[in-house]
């Protein structure tokens, strides 16, 4: 299948970016390692008449740290998956690429895009959810900065305005003692028909009671949801603790309208987000730090 005609764009600096979308408006679309975009056009299911290829801004690459670390939007996530920075202070973010789809799509696929595609059943979307990250935006007005929390709106919707891109991810300067990822796929490398991405922060005495959690699902509604009862039902409880597990993954869906498809009902998202909670509290005992 072919895409519909469209015009290509290719600037070498962000300012020019932010222009040509200013300038084309809703019929621009930004295009960074086009491993959901391109696909989509191909199959007619997205139409833009004319992309924006944000690839080549060398500003928007790379994984920095000064003191709190930062990842370039235009980062490849194959780049993301072997940076030690990464793997030893967020090691979330590692066990989730490794379920980004498979190696020839990380090559290619870049960590903001995958953000700013915003598809529910994404790996990256979730993660920065649990983590609190923020997210750096640049349009016609200058810089913002946008939480995790206010970043994802519906299907494929985030709070990015039609002239903006985004051009970093900052992850928050205090590590999570303790984390836990998981999802249930058709097929390694498909998009998740449930997960979960979990932080917590703990006491710092090692016995693993927590002091704060945040708990995203993926895969099981329009765009990935913190599970907010079963993080206050994890506050002043253990890690690793089968009760505590089970009472926690029985808050999760609370709150949250699960989705049903032609993959599977509504009623196995919820089933499937309750199993992956419990195995995540567990889990989590296995990463503490402090």
């Amino acid at each position: 299948m072919k895409p519909a005609p469209f015009v290509y764009l290719a600037p070498e600096a962000l300012g020019e970016a932010v222009e040509a979308l200013r300038e084309h408006g809703s019929e621009g679309k930004v295009l960074a390692g086009g491993q959901s975009l391109v696909p989509m056009m191909n199959m007619r299911l997205a139409h833009p008449a004319v992309l924006v290829d944000v690839a080549r801004i060398p500003e928007l690459a790379g994984v920095r740290s000064n003191g709190r670390l930062a990842i370039g939007a235009c980062t490849r996530q194959a780049t993301v998956l072997r940076d030690d920075d990464v793997a030893t202070r967020f090691p979330l973010i590692r066990e989730a690429l490794r379920n980004v789809g498979h190696a020839a799509n990380r090559a290619r696929g870049t960590f903001g895009g995958s953000i700013a595609h915003a598809d529910p059943a994404a790996e990256l979307p979730a993660v920065i959810l649990a983590l609190g990250a923020e997210l750096v935006v640049q349009g016609p007005g200058g810089e913002r900065v946008v939480g995790a929390d206010d970043f994802f709106v519906t299907f494929y919707t985030t709070a990015l305005d039609v002239d903006e891109v985004l051009t970093e991810v900052r992850l928050p300067e205090q590590r999570p003692s303790a984390w836990a990822f998981g999802e249930v796929s058709r097929r390694h490398g498909d998009f998740a028909l449930a997960g979960v991405a979990l932080t917590a922060a703990t006491d710092g005495d090692g016995d693993g009671v927590v002091t704060s959690a945040r708990l995203a699902l993926f895969g099981v509604a329009d765009r990935p949801l913190r599970a907010t009862a079963a993080e206050d039902g994890l506050v002043g409880r253990r890690l690793g603790d089968e009760a505590v597990a089970a009472e926690v993954a029985g808050l999760a869906p609370e709150g949250i309208e699960f989705s049903s498809d032609i993959h599977v009902p509504e009623a196995y998202r919820r089933e499937a987000a309750v199993a992956l909670v419990r195995r995540a509290v567990l889990d989590a005992a296995n990463t503490l730090e402090g």
